[in-house]
């Protein structure tokens, strides 16, 4: 099982902290909201601490089955 960063749109207020704290995998679109790529399983643990960075608590780090 893998995991992957999801973005709740509606909270998400466009700080760009994510980006900061990953951006290996959180890019910025024109506006400064997350593009989110795919996650690399050594980059877990500091995707654990953009989730819980983000002012408004709208990054989550969800299981996504293996295919």
């Amino acid at each position: 099982m893998s995991r992957r960063l999801r973005v709740d749109w509606p909270r998400c207020s466009a700080h760009g902290l994510c980006h900061e704290l990953l951006p290996e995998v959180v890019g910025l679109d024109e506006w400064g909201y997350p593009v989110v790529g795919e996650l690399p399983d050594d980059l877990v643990e500091l995707a654990r601490q953009a989730v819980t960075a983000c002012p408004t608590l709208a990054l989550r780090l969800v299981d996504v089955p293996a295919r």
